[in-house]
């Protein structure tokens, strides 16, 4: 294998590396966001069953 045949495969290896540690940390940003998301409807969820639940008071 020659010199240069080398060098790109480490570059290859490296840029790939590279783009797998840069995936890692958006999953990481995507999951946290996703938690808060989640939390967000729970809490949305919530007070609308609150909400409805009074329109059922009044209605019955």
């Amino acid at each position: 294998m020659s010199l240069e045949l080398f060098n790109q495969l480490e570059q290859k290896v490296t840029d790939t590396v590279e783009a797998l540690e840069m995936m890692k940390l958006e999953n990481e940003e995507l999951r946290d966001e996703n938690t808060k998301l989640k939390q967000e409807r729970e809490e949305w969820e919530r007070r609308l069953n609150s909400l409805l639940s009074k329109f059922e008071g009044i209605a019955s």
